[in-house]
């Protein structure tokens, strides 16, 4: 099970801030996903920075229901 997020706050150049229920802050790079006709919007400064936390911290999501899934957020991102 992957930690709690606490907070996301998108960053310029496709790149999330994590921030963690334990304190750690992460950058994630969603570049690699941000192709084809579902996740290609993701390449849209203003629809990306519409990004949401998951009521309950689980995850992370945007207004047509792309999502990532959390332990790859976690796994794949860097620790500040």
């Amino acid at each position: 099970m992957s930690p709690t997020i606490s907070s996301v706050e998108p960053q310029p150049g496709l790149k999330l801030l994590l921030i963690y229920a334990s304190g750690e802050k992460k950058i994630f790079d969603v570049t690699p996903y941000a192709n084809g006709s579902w996740y290609g919007a993701l390449q849209n400064p203003d629809y990306f920075s519409h990004v949401r936390l998951l009521p309950d911290g689980s995850g992370i999501e945007w207004p047509d229901g792309q999502d990532i899934a959390p332990h790859e957020l976690y796994e794949l991102s860097v620790s500040l």
